[in-house]
């Protein structure tokens, strides 16, 4: 499985340079969250809702928001692939385990919180994202420290996978792309 560590490292020196305290894994994750929670693709009102999550509502400069951009764009392109090419921005596989088991969490979390974002009623999805969104909250909350082993590798490698699959779960079922945008009615409330 190829990873998108350079993103991670690039889009990770960008935000230590900006003092932004938080991972590159968790903005993909809140990212994949939106669009799994059904914000259409080409909606580009997502940076105010990052900056009051993670820039205490400080703008983002030319810099950070680029680097967003970037990230987005990918993490869409990705979404859309049909050979289920979405692939999560994290360390390399060669950093030590538990840095990359945080960085799960981390993305976990982001995808938890944009999800919440773009779809608070879960009434009408499927009993298969209602149960991953119940897998994510348990991910999220593991912070067991991992031993440096091959059960370890593989057990982390089998909830990335999971993760990824659960991601694109949700975007197939609720995400919203532009063809669909302009097919359905538009209703007044």
């Amino acid at each position: 499985m190829s990873t998108s560590s350079n993103l991670f490292d690039t889009l990770t020196a960008v935000l230590e340079r900006n003092d932004i305290l938080t991972s590159a894994a968790e903005i993909q994750g809140m990212f994949c969250g939106m669009l799994g929670g059904g914000m259409p693709l080409e909606c580009r009102d997502w940076l105010e809702p990052l900056s009051d999550f993670i820039n205490q509502g400080e703008v983002f400069n030319q810099e950070v928001q680029k680097a967003f951009n970037d990230l987005y764009d990918n993490t869409c392109q990705q979404l859309v692939e049909s050979d289920f090419s979405l692939i999560l921005c994290m360390p390399e596989d060669s950093a030590p385990i538990n840095e990359r088991g945080q960085a799960l969490l981390n993305w976990v979390q982001g995808f938890l919180l944009g999800f919440g974002l773009h779809q608070a009623d879960l009434t009408g999805c499927s009993a298969d994202v209602k149960e991953a969104l119940e897998d994510f909250s348990e991910i999220a909350r593991m912070d067991d420290e991992m031993s440096e082993d091959e059960e370890s590798e593989q057990a982390l490698f089998e909830v990335m996978e999971y993760v990824r699959m659960t991601a694109m779960l949700c975007f197939n079922e609720l995400g919203k792309s532009p063809e669909q945008e302009q097919s359905e009615p538009k209703t007044v409330h």
